[in-house]
């Protein structure tokens, strides 16, 4: 039993130092993307969700303010390709941006194209 005993503290040990070492230098998700791709891709999934229950985004909505959405420190928000000065008006813009509680944005157009994300 005295070697049991041992390797148990061996092995508990090599636990702490291998959870302890493991590098978390930029957010991911379990599929390995990066919060910025998480992001666009769930913009894009909602925006598609949402034109195929009819909805009409041609007024250019902020989904993350209107509709489920997961992604911390992001908004999903719908603007014209080009853009337009009425793009640039904060009163057009998502509330979570504007206030600054978000401070990244993915932009697609109407038809759930991407525009560009930072």
């Amino acid at each position: 039993m005295k070697y049991g005993g041992a390797l148990f503290v061996v092995s508990v040990a090599a636990l702490v130092l291998v959870s302890g070492c493991v590098s978390h230098t930029s957010p991911v998700d379990v599929e390995n993307k990066t919060v910025k791709q998480l992001a666009i891709d769930n913009c894009t999934m909602l925006c598609q969700d949402l034109i195929e229950s009819g909805a009409d985004l041609t007024n250019g909505p902020c989904l993350s303010d209107n509709y489920a959405w997961n992604v911390s420190d992001w908004v999903c928000d719908i603007a014209h390709n080009p853009r337009m000065p009425i793009d640039n008006d904060p009163s057009n813009q998502c509330q979570a941006y504007r206030t600054g509680s978000a401070h990244h944005f993915v932009e697609l157009t109407p038809n759930c194209e991407f525009i560009r994300a930072r």
